[in-house]
């Protein structure tokens, strides 16, 4: 007899639970977050509101026709220029991408620009 007292208070008690309302968090109710679906294979790289790499969007340069202002102004969005107009250029080669910057000529920026980006292997897409 006890055991059947025992086990119908646990079931009252576990359907009295079921109809209570939701944990809140202050005046909100507690949110439960749904887990993240995979990314189907073949997937494009450009994602609204995720960041890209340094190597992606200069690599995204390349496609832009070679020695138009436009490419220049997509590695300019990347690395925005840091010389002076009339100002002496450096007079070591640049060691490394953002160095490029640092070219007052339009020309010899975009000249080195593209050599780094020509130089980053290919990224898987």
């Amino acid at each position: 007899m006890r055991a059947w007292l025992i086990l119908g208070a646990m079931l009252v008690s576990a359907t009295a639970l079921a109809q209570s309302p939701p944990p809140m968090v202050g005046d909100k109710p507690l949110v439960q977050i749904k887990p993240k679906q995979a990314k189907p294979a073949g997937a494009a790289i450009k994602q609204p509101g995720k960041p890209q790499s340094i190597a992606v969007r200069l690599q995204a340069c390349l496609d832009i026709e070679d020695g138009s202002k436009e490419r220049l102004d997509c590695y300019d969005a990347v690395f925005p220029p840091k010389a002076k107009p009339g100002a002496k250029p450096p007079k070591a080669a640049a060691k490394a991408v953002a160095d490029c910057r640092l070219q007052p000529e339009q020309d010899e920026r975009l000249a080195c620009f593209n050599g780094f980006a020509d130089s980053i292997p290919k990224l898987p897409r």
